[in-house]
């Protein structure tokens, strides 16, 4: 998002982008995980800073144009109640997301026919795209989110994508306990993802990752 700073109204609003994105995912999870009675209905869905922000998520969202929230882990899901409700879960923040995205990218359309949808991607909007206040609000809004939903299903912890390929597997085998040992519990995966949002200098491998994902769910409102 830093690299977005010369272009001060589409920074506060892709700041604010990450921000709804934590509030929308950890509602997801928390709703969903309650209407599948994997736990307490009483339990509150309200987020809740210690449990949805993760710290280093903030950092890469500020050096690499987008981060993560607070990694569930596939302890937290169990899976004898169903492989099925499992993946749900993983997949509830990230898909809301990429809904609310395409929702706003809709709005975006009809509210500005004359744009440059069919021309930009993901990346460029991240960079700070220089267009009139209105538009840059809500474009940065949409692709925001948009990235974040993407991000997030990248199977690799600390994302949730992890927790749903692994629940996707009738018996996680050695090489899900390998990558839970190094990239979960030695945080090699963030070690990873913080690399890519830095190199190379300019255009990190991130925004270039992220720019690939979206480029269709962008476009097709061109």
């Amino acid at each position: 998002m830093l690299y977005a700073l010369g272009e001060p109204v589409a920074f506060v609003a892709l700041v604010l982008s990450f921000l709804l994105a934590l509030v929308l995912r950890a509602v997801a999870i928390r709703l969903t995980s309650r209407t599948l009675r994997l736990s307490d209905r009483r339990e509150s869905v309200v987020p809740r800073l210690r449990e949805d922000v993760d710290p280093f998520g903030a950092v890469a969202a500020a050096i690499g144009g987008m981060g993560w929230g607070k990694m569930l882990t596939v302890d937290d899901v169990p899976r004898y109640h169903g492989r099925g409700k499992a993946i749900a879960v993983f997949a509830a923040g990230p898909v809301l997301c990429i809904v609310a995205s395409q929702v706003l990218l809709l709005i975006y359309r009809l509210a500005y026919p004359d744009n440059l949808l069919s021309l930009i991607g993901p990346a460029d909007v991240l960079l700070g795209v220089a267009l009139p206040a209105g538009e840059q609000i809500l474009l940065s809004l949409a692709v925001g989110l948009l990235c974040f939903g993407l991000l997030a299903l990248i199977p690799i912890p600390p994302l949730d994508g992890f927790g749903i390929l692994h629940n996707a597997l009738t018996r996680p085998g050695r090489g899900m306990q390998w990558m839970r040992l190094w990239f979960e519990d030695k945080n090699i995966g963030v070690l990873v993802l913080l690399i890519l949002c830095i190199f190379p200098f300019g255009y990190p491998f991130l925004l270039q990752i992220l720019n690939l994902l979206g480029l269709v769910f962008v476009r097709v409102w061109g």
